[in-house]
């Protein structure tokens, strides 16, 4: 493409080792096109005659601001509402009326959702609507009940501003979007305020050993993160996520991912939904 800086193979496995050791994000040689593409106009505008060049800048940034843009640039956040709606369904008809039956939910103090790789925040609210029709409103303390995660600042920022056009809200059913969206002109909807409460956004980094959790979950979404990592750090991802969830709790994966039926700490019950099982993932 005319006027795009090239990018030679030994710059493409330069860059690709470093999202991979700070991310684990693995970034196959047909990747080569798309990192090319998505950094050149920040090469460009910042007068970096190399890829290289830029590369040796990111590793001497001790602040680590350069890292992060580079990541932000890197990481796709694809998502819509009621994406693989089944799993709303399975939350709805099953895993909320089981906690409740279970007499342990007895406000929103009590429930704790995590939704990991969270993108621009299109998933997390599907569920919050979930929850919201799921409990009456004395339910509800005024404390976000899930906890939504990304590596993107960019998406985080797009998901706490909870604005979204017509083709991105498609997907909900109109009921919803009537009753938890305002619409604007030039067809954006965004949030209302009472369901953005239910939500705290934050940046996570997959690859931290521990993550700042004080209590487990009982819900983990993690769905369709996994596919941009290699097999040991997918099961390693797996693993530490089963130690922030509770005996009997829920762990959902994307339908084009799969960990096994023979994971020791979780119980396969259906496709891309698994169960932890009680004493697994000790810390």
């Amino acid at each position: 493409m005319e006027g795009l800086l090239d990018i030679t193979d030994e710059e493409f496995r330069s860059i690709a080792g470093l999202v991979y050791d700070r991310f684990g994000i693995n970034l196959s040689d047909k990747k080569k096109v798309l990192v090319r593409g998505r950094l050149n106009k920040l090469l460009r505008a910042q007068n970096y005659k190399s890829f290289n060049d830029y590369f040796e800048d990111v590793l001497a940034d001790k602040t680590g601001k350069n890292l992060l843009t580079l990541i932000d640039k890197i990481s796709t956040n694809h998502s819509f509402f009621y994406r693989e709606s089944d799993h709303f369904v399975y939350l709805k008809e099953h895993i909320l009326p089981e906690l409740i039956q279970g007499g342990n939910i007895k406000s929103s103090d009590d429930l704790r959702i995590w939704c990991a790789g969270c993108a621009a925040g299109e998933e997390a609210y599907t569920i919050a609507m979930v929850v919201a029709e799921s409990f009456p409103t004395s339910f509800f303390t005024g404390s976000p009940v899930i906890l939504a995660t990304d590596i993107s600042m960019t998406a985080l920022e797009m998901a706490v501003l909870g604005r979204y056009t017509e083709e991105k809200i498609r997907g909900l059913p109109e009921g919803m979007r009537k009753k938890y969206t305002t619409h604007e002109k030039g067809g954006v909807y965004e949030i209302k305020k009472e369901l953005k409460n239910l939500i705290l956004f934050k940046r996570l980094n997959f690859k931290q050993k521990i993550f700042p959790f004080k209590k487990k979950f009982q819900i983990v979404f993690c769905r369709n993160v996994m596919i941009y990592f290699d097999q040991a750090t997918k099961l390693d991802l797996a693993g530490r996520i089963g130690r922030y969830i509770v005996p009997g709790g829920y762990f959902l994966i994307g339908h084009s991912e799969s960990l096994g039926r023979d994971m020791a700490d979780y119980q396969y019950i259906r496709p891309a939904l698994y169960r932890k099982i009680d004493g697994g993932c000790q810390n």
